[in-house]
């Protein structure tokens, strides 16, 4: 496993960026272990809610992580606003940069991690190939 620290600019796209970030590494699995930084606004989608929700910005990312994988990613944060209030959910599309994003990603072997559809959930869930 080998570790890539990632500092996102201003105006990035959060999960479009790390996204890219996971191709250029040449892998197409890892975990985000941490993230902090600013964001413009955020997209969320809540718990049981099939639509994501728009947070107005500025907003500070309070914490981010997940996982990364060629058929879609699995990320949640946490994003506070000027008042302190915290809205937390899974990650879209849309999560501008403010002034930066500071993300950590560990990063597995090619194909150690996939997303495949889950009978008993109902939802496309993480499948872990162990390597012999």
């Amino acid at each position: 496993m080998h570790f890539l620290p990632l500092r996102l600019p201003p105006g990035a796209d959060l999960r479009a960026a790390l996204e890219e970030a996971l191709r250029q590494a040449g892998t197409d699995s890892a975990f985000v272990i941490c993230g902090i930084g600013s964001l413009t606004g955020a997209k969320l989608r809540y718990a049981g809610e099939s639509v994501e929700a728009t947070i107005p910005g500025p907003l500070e990312i309070v914490s981010l992580s997940g996982t990364l994988t060629r058929s879609g990613p699995h990320l949640h944060m946490s994003v506070s606003d000027a008042s302190g209030r915290v809205h937390g959910g899974h990650v879209g599309l849309g999560n501008g940069v403010r002034t930066t994003a500071e993300v950590l990603l560990a990063l597995l072997p090619e194909g150690a991690l996939a997303r495949e559809h889950d009978a008993a959930t109902g939802f496309s869930e993480l499948v872990v190939r162990r390597r012999v």
